[in-house]
């Protein structure tokens, strides 16, 4: 009996140490150095791909966003550009996520949010 319960534990903790381990990472999103007023700079943790954004009281998702190296993505407005700001990517199981108002109004360069998102 007592090899039987041992080998129900080993397989239990087999099966939660590779749940575990198949989990993604959350994405985070550093604000850049170059971010002003009229300029955003979005750094991910991890490499995601067709980021849009809306801006406080925007009807539309603005896909201005310019992929640079390093999972880095910039916009450049002439306008100021209104927080909160939410961010729309592509995953790569297909589909699209939001995260709404992740980015507050003032955003200041090296502010870091976290999404909770797994990728």
């Amino acid at each position: 009996m007592a090899s039987s319960s041992s080998f129900l534990l080993t397989t239990a903790v087999v099966a939660t140490l590779l749940a575990v381990g198949s989990c993604g990472s959350a994405l985070t999103l550093t604000i850049g150095k170059g971010s002003s007023s009229t300029s955003l700079e979005i750094v991910t943790n991890v490499a995601i791909s067709e980021v849009s954004i809306k801006q406080k009281g925007a009807m539309d998702w603005s896909d201005d966003l310019k992929e640079s190296p390093a999972n880095t993505w910039t916009l450049k407005s002439k306008e100021p550009i209104k927080g909160p700001i939410s961010v729309r990517f592509a995953v790569k199981n297909g589909g699209y996520r939001v995260v709404d108002d992740v980015i507050p109004d003032g955003f200041k360069p090296g502010s870091v949010y976290k999404t909770g998102v797994q990728i």
